[in-house]
């Protein structure tokens, strides 16, 4: 199987946003003990997104603004369509697996730190695994 260097790029910023993100998320978790489960999972989420996109568009612009300025317009709108898409289904995927377990963890009385990585890891496994099926499926990469 050929290795592509897209693919490979787009993988290492979702690992490193996963890291900060989780980290963060994780101590925003533990920060909303106290507060209903329901809450502490939303705020959680929110926190994490923030995070999580603000770090993945600085990454995405740096590891591809030399590609882009060498690319015709119409190209790149097809390539940004196909990411959004694949990015937005890996997104439904990843909602759909990290509040409900995140909030079921803390249901079941787990410290909030650990429920929130291990539902960061599962869920992020799943987003990442769906986008690079997505966008091989596509040949956006």
């Amino acid at each position: 199987m050929k290795l592509n260097q897209q693919l490979l790029q787009i993988n290492r910023s979702f690992l490193i946003c996963f890291i900060i993100s989780a980290s963060l998320s994780a101590v925003v978790a533990q920060l909303l003990a106290d507060q209903e489960n329901y809450l502490n999972t939303t705020i959680t989420i929110i926190v994490g997104y923030v995070i999580y996109f603000g770090i993945f568009s600085c990454l995405f612009y740096y590891d591809n603004r030399s590609r882009y300025k060498s690319m015709k317009g119409s190209l790149i709108k097809r390539e940004l369509i196909a990411l959004i898409s694949s990015f937005g289904l890996g997104e439904i995927i990843y909602l759909g697996i990290r509040w409900p377990s995140l909030f079921y963890f803390l249901e079941v009385g787990i410290e909030p730190y650990i429920a929130s990585l291990v539902s960061e890891v599962i869920a992020t496994a799943c987003y990442m695994a769906s986008v690079t099926v997505f966008l091989r499926k596509t040949k956006t990469f």
